[in-house]
């Protein structure tokens, strides 16, 4: 019984590495949209986004199998507990990055203008948001430890970013080479981008709770 509560652990933990992947490829194709005004690209990320509410569902149908059907034990209860917490923050990146597409969207649609130097901006987001996600993933596959101290110091970063690029759009605006319409969304993008930053941290935050109890190195299933 015990041997299938692991295999079942172990099948959970590969679907929530499937869900990173899908949130690091919308936010992927989202930015790339916005860089080079790619609607279909835009659509793409979209079409991610029902893909990760469907897993999430999955993930979370899973979840409560365990828990109804299996005897999970104290570190089980906090295994699954943790994955829960994971997929809430997970379809929220999902949310915000099917945001970064809409946008791309709209700025096709209106016909608006974003400098080169906002665009080289964009590129800047989707990077660190990249550089998190796989931060995460790595861990979540047993490759790395306790992945908290790198993301924090990552949405740290995001934070700073945020504020500088927030007074890059102001300072363009006053110089004439930004619309109030443009400057609007773009401010739109960069509380998505803050956003994405926080999500990943309460991830790694719970990744760390499973760390520190000790749970991780006991089951075959590293979740996080």
């Amino acid at each position: 019984m015990r041997n299938r509560f692991d295999r079942q652990l172990e099948q959970l933990n590969n679907e929530l590495i499937q869900m990173g992947s899908m949130i690091e490829h919308a936010i992927e194709m989202a930015v790339s949209a916005l860089v080079n005004q790619d609607t279909e690209k835009a659509k793409k990320a979209m079409a991610y986004d029902v893909e990760i509410d469907h897993q999430e569902r999955d993930i979370e149908s899973l979840c409560m199998k365990l828990l109804l059907q299996q005897q999970p034990v104290a570190r089980d209860l906090r295994l699954i507990s943790a994955a829960l917490k994971m997929i809430t923050d997970m379809e929220r990146i999902g949310d915000h990055a099917m945001n970064l597409a809409e946008y791309a969207e709209t700025i096709e649609a209106k016909g608006l203008q974003f400098s080169n130097y906002a665009r080289k901006e964009f590129a800047v987001m989707e990077e660190t948001c990249r550089e998190g996600m796989e931060l995460l993933k790595a861990a979540a596959a047993g490759d790395a430890q306790s992945p908290l101290a790198e993301v924090a110091e990552i949405e740290q970063r995001i934070d700073d970013i945020t504020r500088k690029f927030r007074q890059n759009q102001i300072d363009r605006m006053r110089e004439g080479n930004c619309n109030v319409e443009s400057s609007i969304l773009y401010s739109e993008m960069l509380t998505d981008y803050e956003r994405i930053g926080d999500h990943m941290l309460n991830i790694a935050q719970a990744y760390d709770a499973i760390e520190w109890s000790g749970d991780r190195g006991q089951t075959a299933a590293a979740i996080a």
